[in-house]
């Protein structure tokens, strides 16, 4: 009876989070992808456009909580947030070709991105956020020990690592001029994008696996 109310407790607080998680995540996509077309920064756009696949995540795994929190059908959950999996494995692999193309045509065609400061606030912002949620998180999965939740926590980390990466070269264009730096900070990008979908990618076969058991 006492383990089953930790876990309760734990769901509700692991719903409180995935809710900061989707509303940071929508005012986090919304701000980067205006600011990185305003700037015509690919770097920004990147960090955009990976939030609104982190949001996809949250939103599931949110859907998920509320139904184990409410007695519903987990199994069904499951077996939807394994297609949501694949959804997002998919858009990771076109945002990283995104990133590869554009950063390449930018830095031939000399496309100077423009300096921005809503991109500077809004990465600057991220890496405070990141790392607590990721925090909370991890304190509430001791309990739940959901493998959805730790997916979760991991992409709320690259999450971090993307918003640092952006801002150091948001921050540096803006400074210095030096424009050049946001399309090798993009390239710099690829790498936790890359491993972001590689990641989503063994999820996706470890569901269908499961689902042919």
């Amino acid at each position: 009876m006492a383990e089953a109310t930790v876990r309760a407790k734990a769901v509700r607080a692991g719903i409180r989070l995935e809710l900061v998680t989707v509303a940071w995540m929508a005012v986090e996509a919304g701000l980067a992808i205006w600011a990185g077309i305003a700037a015509r920064s690919v770097l920004l756009t990147a960090f955009g456009a990976d939030s609104l696949i982190e949001l996809l995540s949250g939103a599931t795994l949110l859907w998920r909580l509320r139904t184990e929190a409410s007695g519903g059908d987990v199994e069904r959950l499951e077996a939807v947030e394994r297609r949501a999996v694949w959804v997002s494995a998919v858009l990771l692999i076109v945002l990283c070709l995104y990133v590869l193309v554009s950063a390449g045509a930018g830095l031939i065609l000399r496309v100077e991105p423009r300096e921005s400061w809503l991109g500077i606030a809004i990465s600057a912002a991220a890496v405070v956020v990141m790392p607590l949620l990721a925090w909370r998180k991890r304190l509430a999965n001791r309990a739940i020990d959901s493998s959805a939740l730790r997916a979760d926590i991991a992409e709320t980390v690259t999450c971090a690592y993307l918003a640092g990466t952006t801002l150091l070269g948001v921050l540096i264009n803006a400074l210095t001029g030096f424009w050049w730096i946001e399309y090798l900070a993009a390239f710099a990008l690829l790498f936790w994008l890359v491993r972001e979908a590689r990641e989503a990618l063994e999820a996706a076969h470890e569901g269908r696996a499961d689902d042919n058991d």
